[in-house]
């Protein structure tokens, strides 16, 4: 019998056009997660947010973001991926307006949570329409490690992206900039993407949207704020109260014909070994930049805007870390590929458990060493899964990526966090409350200080902070190992499908002509 990728359908200059335009939404969604880092003293000024405000203005967009993002996924394959990212685009452009011209802590707030929603709309719509203009599958493997790529560099861009605009403009241009983009968005997309969507969606579950919400909001909270200022009983419900929604949403979905996440989205186990590595993943990015952030500035004491510098300092290996993995996948076992992508990012996290008070190159080369191997296991993973999935449920596959990137992020911080931190409140037992909590509260004290004593304090603290993010390191490195060995052992067990799509998925959707596969716009 013939491969169905032998005869996929080639994607041709007009598919490749595309998608360089799909990535233009991704790209700022993702550069929308850190690009407040400089403008918070310029907006304090102005604004004159109290602390939770201020906390507020920061968390708000990546809660909507988190809490949305399987209903839109959901939503998209019914009303159909192009019309969504439209939908999407449009509230992006009006939220960036709304928040540049704030003119209340308030104003500002609303503005982040209608971000966060229109974030939630592009994330899952350019992943699913990448899978869908994209049939064979070299060529899909291909889209998907530069879209891992982008996306991995909107973040890095972001908080440089913000300060260089700050030092020309006020605070306001770092959310402008997103609306010349939108606007070509809207533009271009009508004439470039088709559309796509799930030709018999069946009705649309409104009691799961509030479910779903009920299950990811308090977990990814309550991990933030333990991962912020430590475990206390009240986090803890509020993890308890997202895992019993969780509970009561997927038994939902397991007995509903027109469920949110249909069943046959985890009828592959490559859906779900790929929403779990995914998640792993996640955890280590995360996890780890949780430490080298504040290492930069507390430790070796840089400004935001020169530690934001030195952390694109990796960004051309990490670039050509998921081409290059989805190239070699081709000519060597995915499975082999997906479990050395998982002992070098182990190895990153070795080299950072070897870093003193004063070892920048050795943090950025074990950075860069992890995040290579990370952003090489997400792209091929989220390949994995979206090709397994069937292509009229492209959508709700790519919100359960985005879900699990979410999760693992935020897991990430709270456990590596609270591990180095457990360490550094040992190491500084003798010291005053403020000085014992954060590095950042003993920073303060010893600038209060001056003089021998502060400087002796700040060593101490710097010290103890290094020693906190090395025993996080060997435990990340652990939990790496374990997962190598477990996707190796998983993904060649007889009986687990292969990547590639069934013949039938490569069927048009709903709204694009039935040519052999052929891509068309539709209408």
């Amino acid at each position: 019998m013939t491969h169905p990728a032998a005869t996929a359908h080639l994607a041709g200059r007009r598919e490749w056009t595309a998608f360089t335009v799909l990535l233009l939404p991704l790209l700022l969604v993702s550069m929308d997660v850190s690009v407040l880092y400089f403008a918070v003293p310029a907006i304090s000024r102005e604004l004159d947010p109290s602390a939770t405000q201020q906390l507020w203005i920061f968390d708000s967009y990546a809660f909507a973001l988190s809490g949305l993002l399987i209903t839109m996924g959901s939503l998209g394959d019914r009303i159909g991926r192009r019309t969504l990212l439209l939908i999407g685009a449009a509230a992006f452009g009006l939220a960036s307006v709304g928040a540049a011209y704030a003119t209340s802590a308030e104003m500002l707030i609303a503005a982040r949570v209608l971000l966060g929603v229109g974030g939630a709309t592009l994330m899952p719509s350019t992943l699913a329409l990448v899978r869908n203009l994209f049939q064979d599958d070299a060529q899909r493997s291909r889209a998907i490690a530069l879209w891992s790529g982008a996306m991995t560099g909107g973040i890095a861009l972001g908080s440089v992206m913000s300060g260089l605009l700050l030092n020309h403009f006020w605070w306001g241009a770092v959310f402008l900039v997103n609306v010349p983009a939108m606007l070509l968005l809207l533009v271009l997309v009508p004439l470039l993407v088709p559309e796509f969507k799930d030709p018999a969606p069946g009705r649309f579950d409104l009691l799961s949207v509030p479910l779903s919400m009920a299950a990811v909001l308090p977990v990814v909270y309550g991990l933030k704020e333990i991962a912020a200022d430590g475990f206390t009983p009240l986090r803890a419900g509020f993890l308890a109260a997202g895992l019993a929604f969780g509970y009561l949403f997927v038994r939902r979905q397991r007995t509903r014909d027109d469920a949110m996440v249909n069943r046959v989205l985890f009828a592959k186990r490559g859906f779900a070994a790929g929403v779990g590595l995914n998640t792993v993943a996640a955890f280590a990015m995360m996890g780890s930049a949780y430490f080298t952030t504040q290492y930069l500035q507390s430790v070796l004491g840089m400004g935001t805007l020169e530690a934001a510098l030195w952390s694109l300092a990796p960004s051309v290996v990490i670039g050509a870390a998921a081409p290059a993995s989805a190239a070699l996948a081709r000519k060597v076992d995915r499975a082999r590929v997906i479990a050395g992508g998982f002992v070098l990012a182990a190895a990153g996290f070795a080299l950072l458990a070897l870093v003193d008070t004063d070892a920048l190159w050795l943090l950025l080369a074990g950075a860069g060493v992890l995040a290579s191997g990370i952003v090489a296991v997400m792209s091929l993973v989220s390949d994995m899964a979206l090709a397994s999935a069937p292509a009229e449920k492209a959508g709700s596959a790519a919100s359960l990526l985005e879900t699990g990137t979410e999760f693992g992020g935020a897991l990430g911080m709270a456990v590596l966090g609270s591990l180095g931190a457990a360490v550094y409140r040992s190491d500084l037992a003798g010291e005053e409350p403020a000085v014992r909590e954060t590095l950042g509260g003993a920073v303060a004290t010893a600038r209060q200080l001056g003089g021998p004593a502060g400087s002796h304090l700040l060593a101490l603290a710097r010290e103890a902070f290094v020693h906190g993010m090395q025993y996080a390191a060997w435990g990340g490195a652990a939990l790496l190992l374990g997962t190598a060995l477990l996707a190796a052992v998983l993904l060649r067990r007889p009986g687990t499908p292969d990547p590639a799509p069934d013949p039938a998925d490569h069927a048009p959707s709903a709204g694009v002509p039935a040519q052999q596969g052929a891509l068309h716009r539709a209408g």
